[in-house]
This record gives structure tokens, C-alpha cells and sequence, in this order.
């Protein structure tokens, strides 16, 4: 062998037929906790959730984003349908431009203190009809949109992932000095173009004033 592990192919898997010679088939509870709506056991994950994942597809390829709000900030508007409003941010519009190319989204929602996470697949449509905005609004703030989300599969994830990481355990939680920060990393990727410190004292205020 070559260079490094990473970089040998030799060993890769590319059918289904050899991850299948790999993996065992799921368990039973795997595949029956599938639901084709947001069955009454799975909505408190939604209502309870202040946190989710959207996963897109675009012409420039995947994304996947972060949404938050007060609890219940997606709403269950029936059975096969979420509401969840797009509040202000960066104005990239990563997630909204690859659902006008492909309405096909997957949203990951959590909830602190709970290892079980929920996966919703469906489809999504750009909405900004003036009821729905006026719906969603803070301090008289209206989202700019509103996503309405076509439900097609709901199933809750197992909390290994959560337990392995320790994610809600606080004795686990990074020292914010160990990492770098917002402004530091615009001063480095902008060769100084951005004064990282200026960024960072002012990012706090801005954010605050800027949520809705």
C-alpha cells in the first residue's frame, strides 16, 4: 500500500451488496418506529425542539443549515404538514435557493436533555403568504418566509450518538478561549481584510438586535 489509509481505495465499499455483507439487517423496532405523518408519539419531539438540521439539495450541491427559536417555533399544522418560518440571518440563502431548485429537504430536530433526536423527510414550499408571516410574528417582526414542509417519513434516532458525545453533558462543554473565535476567523481567511476583534466586539449587540 501506498500513501495513506485514507487515500487507498482498495478497500472501499461501493454497492449495497457489500455494505449488506458488512452490517446485519436492522432490528424489528429500526424499521417499524417509521411513520408517513407526525404520529401523535413524535409530535412533543417537534413542540419541545428550540434546535434542527435542514438538509438541501441545489445546483452547487448539499447543504445543511441551523434553525432555532423558542420551543415550538415549528408548528404542527396538521398531520403532513410543517410550518417553520425563516427568521433573519447571513441572507446567503443556501436553504431557501436549493429548495426553489429541489423541494426535497430532511430536518433534524433535538431537544436538550433528551438523547432521542427526530427525522422528518418530505418535500418544502417557499411561502409568503401574508397570513403565514403574520402567523409567525415577534415583536411585530414577520419572517421574511415561511417554509411549508410535506411530510413523507417521521422516525426518532437512537441516543448513542448523544450519549457517545456527551453533547448535554456540561463537564463536557468546550471553554470558549479554546476555540476560535467568529472575528479571528474572518481575520485569517480575509488576511486582515476583516478586524477580527472589532467583529467580535460588536457581534454580540448585533446578534441581540438583530434576531427577528
Amino acid at each position: 500500500m501506498t500513501g495513506t489509509p485514507w487515500t487507498d481505495t482498495t478497500h472501499d465499499i461501493g454497492t449495497v451488496e457489500g455494505l449488506r455483507a458488512l452490517y446485519a439487517l436492522p432490528a424489528g423496532a429500526s424499521v417499524k418506529k417509521e411513520a408517513d405523518h407526525v404520529h401523535p408519539m413524535y409530535r412533543p419531539f417537534i413542540e419541545q425542539s428550540p434546535w434542527l438540521a435542514i438538509a438541501t439539495l441545489g445546483t452547487r450541491g448539499l447543504d445543511i443549515s441551523p434553525r432555532g427559536d423558542a420551543p415550538g417555533f415549528v408548528e404542527v399544522a396538521d398531520e403532513h404538514t410543517l410550518l417553520l418560518p425563516d427568521r433573519r440571518g447571513n441572507n446567503r440563502i443556501d436553504t431557501l435557493r436549493n429548495i426553489a431548485h429541489d423541494p426535497r429537504v430532511s430536518l433534524l430536530f433535538l431537544v436538550p436533555g433528551h438523547n432521542e433526536a427526530l427525522r422528518v423527510l418530505g418535500s418544502a414550499r417557499i411561502s409568503v403568504h401574508p397570513e403565514l408571516l403574520a402567523r409567525f410574528e415577534v415583536d411585530g417582526k414577520p419572517p421574511r418566509s415561511v417554509l411549508v414542509v410535506s411530510v413523507a417519513k417521521v422516525f426518532f434516532q437512537c441516543g448513542r450518538a448523544v450519549l457517545r458525545s456527551g453533547l448535554w453533558n456540561p463537564a463536557k462543554h468546550v471553554a470558549r478561549d479554546t476555540m476560535p473565535t467568529a472575528g479571528r476567523v474572518l481575520e485569517v481567511l480575509t488576511q486582515s481584510e476583516i478586524d477580527g476583534a472589532a467583529y467580535d466586539a460588536a457581534l454580540p449587540e448585533r446578534q441581540r438586535s438583530t434576531l427577528y
